[in-house]
This record gives structure tokens, sequence and C-alpha cells, in this order.
């Protein structure tokens, strides 16, 4: 017996052949293909039939490298908590996770307590290796998350209101109790921003190298990082706020206002790009996903919607009210009110969100901010007496490209990207709403035909003359009077098509004026042709 469960688990130990991974190869390409290949034999026109046949050939070819990619190039996988029978995930608790996994996650699993400096405003790098952390009683700090070492901190003796990371790890910024401050990684004052008053949220464009703040009197300032000019100065004119979100995917920021509406900015506009009424009362707290067509947002009114950005209507309604929100980059959505954290998930991935986690924090704390660390499956929370952190499975992403955010990156490569990304910078400009119309053609608008004009006209006429007049006082309600009131009527009607046409006759005649000067008679009939008027 023991010596065929040995070979057993030989059996099952035993490295994969080549004909399995080819085996596992194709299983993967059938995800990355474009359905099913044309039929050439059908067609007789040989030249298509090479150009189709040429084409069918390089999808095969992506599909394979796709696949290739995934199977050699992303080597870990995602993975949710899966519920058995009658069991629900969100009956799941913190410390059943712990006694599952693995040591090196199980460390990612603490509480820091920290009472008389609280509470806490936390913020990560877009590599999730460092973190960022401000007490309201101006404790500020930097973490090593891989090592769980304290880099620096530092207490300014005043209050701290919030925190934000630069373009990397070597700068952040803190908004004070007067003004904003910028530090570098060792603790130094690099900055102080007096123009942006006392500031109550902080952002932090990468793309753009933009600061954006939002200080008490609901002013909302842009600062370019880079050459230290003020790119926007508006008012919102909707009074004092500090609920302030920026949509990664096209750096447009949003603000939530104390009458329920919702407006998204950007720097070269000094009005809201959108103005939408979300709430019947005060907006507590914005999120928007990594792919910004979804939005979820939280008011006093008891109740979380979820937007889609595309057509701005509701999604979904959920009951329940939230303080802070934050969207994971596979998709979670994390809440937290009082001393209560749930973290909601589109299970059937038609942006139908239920619970899926639950969390307690002892009572007493209250939840400040719920940030998602990049990369992993940890949720960060900021709170009354310090800071924790918990396990959440399948919030990060599994696999991390280098190109884009390297959390074991050196210090060479640190500057070989923060050149590039300064190379790359985009300008104020291209920040907009929809931002894959950069790089695109304006179409040509096709003049109306005569036959449509004078349909146009015609319609309009038999609308004019159906239209009621009202009935006047005795004197005003003349026969003749009402006739001259729908004559005028019509003639308002007809104006513009009128002066449309008189124009482009008036264009036609100049064009042909041009032509005619700038043709050479022949000397026969130079002697008719009309003399310019001498200057």
């Amino acid at each position: 017996m023991g010596k065929t469960e040995e070979n057993d688990a030989l059996t099952k130990n035993k490295p994969p052949t080549e004909k399995d991974i080819l085996a596992e190869l194709e299983l993967k390409m059938k995800k990355y293909l474009r359905g099913e290949s044309a039929n050439l034999e059908v067609l007789k026109d040989k030249k298509l039939k090479g150009q189709l046949a040429v084409k069918e050939q390089l999808y095969g070819k992506s599909a394979q490298a796709a696949a290739k990619a995934e199977k050699w190039l992303m080597p870990s996988e995602g993975g949710y908590l899966e519920a058995e029978g009658l069991e629900k995930t969100w009956r799941i608790k913190q410390e059943t996770i712990a006694h599952e996994v693995d040591i090196s996650s199980s460390r990612k699993q603490y509480d820091i307590i920290l009472p008389e400096l609280g509470p806490y405003t936390l913020d990560f790098t877009s590599s999730g290796r460092y973190m960022a952390v401000g007490g309201r009683k101006g404790h500020l700090g930097i973490v090593d998350m891989i090592n769980l070492s304290l880099i620096r901190e530092l207490q300014v003796r005043e209050t701290v209101r919030d925190v934000v990371f630069l373009h990397n790890e070597l700068f952040f910024a803190a908004a004070q109790k007067k003004y904003p401050y910028i530090y570098n990684r060792e603790g130094t004052e690099l900055h102080c921003l007096k123009e942006h008053g006392p500031v109550l949220r902080l952002q932090f464009l990468k793309n753009h190298f933009l600061l954006a703040t939002l200080n008490k009197f609901g002013q909302l300032r842009y600062q370019d990082v880079t050459m230290g000019s003020m790119v926007g100065n508006f008012r919102t004119g909707l009074g004092r706020t500090d609920v302030m979100q920026v949509n990664p995917f096209n750096g447009v920021v949003s603000l939530g206002h104390s009458g329920g509406t919702v407006t998204m900015w950007k720097p070269t506009s000094s009005a809201p790009l959108i103005k939408m009424l979300c709430h019947q009362g005060p907006v507590s707290a914005l999120a928007f996903h990594s792919n910004g067509h979804l939005m979820a947002t939280a008011g006093k009114d008891k109740k979380v919607k979820l937007w889609d950005l595309r057509k701005f209507e509701v999604l979904q309604t959920l009951p329940g009210h939230a303080n802070t929100l934050d969207f994971s980059q596979k998709g979670l959505l994390a809440c937290g009110n009082g001393s209560l954290i749930q973290v909601l998930r589109d299970v059937s991935g038609t942006q139908n969100y239920s619970r899926y986690m639950t969390h307690s924090m002892v009572k007493g704390y209250q939840v400040g901010k719920l940030i998602f660390r990049p990369y992993e499956d940890v949720l960060g929370i900021g709170h009354s007496t310090g800071w924790s952190s918990i396990l959440i499975p399948g919030a990060g992403e599994p696999n991390f490209d280098s190109w884009v955010a390297n959390p074991f990156e050196t210090s060479k490569q640190r500057r070989e990207k923060e050149i590039r990304a300064l190379l790359d910078k985009l300008p104020p400009e291209t920040i907009m709403l929809n931002p894959s119309k950069i790089g695109t053609v304006k179409p040509k608008r096709e003049k109306p035909t005569k036959q449509e004009r004078e349909a146009e006209v015609e319609a309009a006429v038999e609308a004019a003359k159906g239209m009621k007049l009202k009935k006047k006082t005795k004197g005003r309600n003349k026969p003749g009077k009402r006739v001259q009131k729908k004559q005028e009527a019509l003639s308002r009607v007809k104006r513009p098509y009128l002066e449309q046409k008189i124009q482009e006759e008036e264009n036609m005649s100049r064009k042909k004026q041009k032509t005619s000067e700038g043709v050479e008679l022949p000397k026969s009939l130079q002697r008719f042709a009309r003399k310019k008027a001498s200057s």
C-alpha cells in the first residue's frame, strides 16, 4: 500500500511533458481567437482569398503569442473566496483566512495603534511598494510594505488633513493646517504652496504631473509640479466640500457637494464639464472603477449608487451609508461606515454588486479612509486610532507589468522611468470626458440638399400655420389682426432659410468674380476688361 501511494505522489509531481504544454496552449489559444475561421473555399476571387488567408494566419499568430504570454509571463492566477453549500463568503472572518494562508500573506494582516495621533489617512504608490500615512495630530511617515519597515517619520506639529504621493515614492504632499507642503523621502520640506490656502483634499494626476487641491472655501486648483506653474484656479460655487476623486481613465476630477450634486472638472475650463444630481442629501464619498466607466457614490440619504458614466444613468442602488469608498484593481468595491467595512463584488459580470466580505473593527474605531493596495489582496484602513490592514482575496491584479509599475525596481530603473514619464507627460488640454477622441479626424459636415431644405421649410410653415393664437381682450382679437399675426409668424419661420439662401448666392457670386479676375484674357479682349480702381 505504501509503495502504491508513493508512486501516485510521484506521478502527480511529475513535470509536464511537451504534449501537455502544447495541449494547454491550444486551450488558451481558443480564448484569444476571433471565432471560427472564414470558409475560403467558397470564394472565387483569388486576390480576396489570398488577403483573407494572410489575415487568418496573423490572427492565429497573435492568439498563439497571447496564449504563450499568459502561460509564461503571467504565472499567478487571481482567486476569490468560494463558499460550499449554504455557507456565505461574508461570514468568513479574518482570523479564519489568516490560518489558511501562507506566512508571507499572514504578515500583511496587522493593526498599528496610535490613539494620540489619529485619525489617520493613507496613500499607496502605483506599484503598491510604499505607503504614506498622515495623522490628524501632525504625524507623517513612509512605510516600505514589503519589509514592513519604517523609512522615515516626522512630526509637523500641526493639523494634517490628507497625504498623497507624487509621481514616485521620493516625493509626497501633505495638506496641513494653513497650506499644503511637499516633502521628499527623507522628510525635508521642499515647497510650501501658499497660493492654495487651507487645503482639505489632495489628488495627483500622474500622467499630467498635476497636483489638484480643494480648499475649505470651495476652490479647486491645479499645480504643475514639473514647472511649478498654476494651471487652473476655479471657484466651484457650491460651498465647502471634502469629497474629491480623480477618474484614472481620463484624469477628470470629480467633487461631491452638500446639495447632492457631483461635478466633473478639467484644468482648462472654468465651468464644470458635468453637473449631475446623484443624491437627495449631501454626497459623502466617491470612487471610480479602473476602467473609468463606473462610478460609485454614497450620500447622507443612506444610499450607495453605481453609475454608468457613458450614459450618466444609475445601474444599481444599494441601501446603506458610507463615509469612504474605493474600487480595487479587479473591481471589488469597499464601503466603510463607523466601525463596519463591507466589500461588494460583481459576481455575474453585469455590474450587479452583492455582499462579498464584511469586517468589524474594534468598537470605538471610526473608519476614515479605505484604500486597496495595488497588486496585492490587501485593504488598507485608516481609522481614528491608527491604521490597519486586512486580507481581501481577489482584490489585486495578480501579475504586474514591470514597465508600468514594478514593486522591485532599482534606483536606476526608477530614474529611467521618471525621465520616460516626463517625456511622455500629457498637456492639461488632453483631459476630457472621452480621451479616445484625441487623434481622430473631425467628420466633414455634409450640406443638406435642395429637396431636404425645401422639405424643412414646408414642415416649419405647416407647424406655424397649425399654431393656435391666444385669445386677447376686446379690440385686440380682430380677424385682421389675427391674420397679420399669422403672416408674421410665417415670415419669422421662413427668414433663416431665406437669409441662408441669400448668403449662399453672395458667396457664389464672390467665387465667380475671383475666378474671373484670376483668368487672363487674350490680348484681343483685354481692352474690354473692367479696369481696377487706382488706389
